[in-house]
């Protein structure tokens, strides 16, 4: 359906349900272990059609969608996405916007820009305004918990089946057997880059030692080597790290305000951005916009079937991460979900917004 110039489509039902998929086996990283992972799907309804949008994180955030965000929304025109995105962050106000409060906001944000172009009949990359055609993504697990098998099997295969040129892995449980970890991995994977992410598991001058370690292995990547609330630590290792090796954070950022904070900072050479936690696209596309006037590159982080068609849009965009729980998760759960070919996945632009079907039917005995 195709609507009139200027709107005349308000939005006329907004829901939110939890789904909680256990993982295929034992999951860590450098500081949480993990055995499930869930996703909160939000549906927007206007002008015959219906978006989607989700997030990663606590069931919790759908009764908030269900409740004070659906109040906020239900009084705005599926049109006016920044005016509905700006009554939600004012509803979240006294409740603190950060965590919960940001990711409801952020899967809202994501089911009313794949409604606007399922209105107008538009892919949503073409409705933002495409940079390129398609965009790199790079393998990412390697848990802590996984053999050497395990290690090497998931990463041959994001190499040599996928065409990943990069992937990641996680480190920081368990230092001492980190070096051997990673030769596992780069033997693996050959001459394709290797990512290591600490998930701020170490000190300032612990990360320059795994640094030093990893740089003789040509690690080329280190996130979070220090939590990504010190921006002075990420600042320090990123000063000593060794040449060739990017530092890089900001998957925990929720506002355009903490992306600039990080930036000024100078306190990574990559800025990450997850849209399912920044504010849905309107954030992600706000902190691409700050990192093209720092000129500094950009990474999504995880999602990727929410982030495709905004990476599209996104100047100074780097790659996605092609998250391992994530991608089952949403090979699973969702018709249209992207395919990667020769490292690179594409949206589709015979679909229109994100492309995406959710299989309410197969998800319903993962409903929380």
């Amino acid at each position: 359906m195709l609507a009139r110039p200027g709107g005349g489509t308000p939005i006329t039902a907004l829901r939110a349900r939890a789904y909680t998929i256990p993982t295929d086996g034992p999951e860590s990283d450098g500081t949480i272990a993990w055995s499930s992972t869930t996703l909160v799907l939000v549906e927007a309804e206007a002008g015959g059609e219906t978006g989607i949008g989700f997030t990663y994180g606590a069931a919790a955030a759908a009764p908030l969608v269900d409740g004070s965000l659906a109040a906020a929304a239900l009084r705005h025109d599926a049109m006016d996405v920044g005016a509905v995105t700006r009554a939600l962050w004012a509803a979240v106000r006294n409740m603190g916007r950060d965590g919960i409060a940001a990711t409801a906001v952020s899967a809202v944000d994501l089911a009313l820009w794949d409604l606007k172009a399922r209105i107008l009949g538009l892919p949503l990359a073409t409705l933002l305004g495409s940079l390129r055609e398609t965009v790199p993504i790079y393998g990412s697990g390697g848990f802590t918990t996984a053999s050497d098998e395990q290690l090497r099997d998931q990463f041959d295969g994001w190499v040599n089946e996928d065409g990943c040129r990069f992937v990641k892995m996680k480190i920081g449980a368990d230092p001492a057997r980190d070096p051997h970890r990673m030769e596992v991995a780069r033997r693996a994977i050959g001459g394709a880059a290797l990512f290591i992410d600490a998930n701020g598991a170490f000190s300032p001058r612990e990360a320059l030692a795994v640094a030093a370690q990893a740089a003789d292995l040509g690690v080329a990547w280190f996130e979070e080597p220090v939590s990504g609330d010190d921006l002075d630590g990420l600042h320090f290792v990123r000063e000593r790290a060794p040449v060739g090796m990017d530092i890089a954070a900001g998957e925990y950022n929720y506002d355009p305000d903490s992306f600039r904070r990080m930036l000024v900072a100078g306190a990574v050479d990559v800025q990450q951005a997850d849209a399912t936690r920044c504010g849905g696209i309107t954030g992600f596309l706000a902190a691409a916009a700050l990192c093209d006037a720092f000129h500094t590159p950009l990474s999504g982080h995880c999602a990727p079937a929410m982030h495709l068609h905004a990476a599209c849009a996104a100047p100074r965009l780097r790659h996605l991460e092609w998250f391992a729980d994530h991608v089952r998760i949403e090979r699973t759960l969702f018709e249209g979900a992207p395919v990667p070919r020769d490292g690179l996945i594409t949206p589709d632009l015979s679909r229109p917004g994100h492309g995406l079907t959710f299989k309410h039917r197969d998800a319903e005995r993962h409903a929380v």
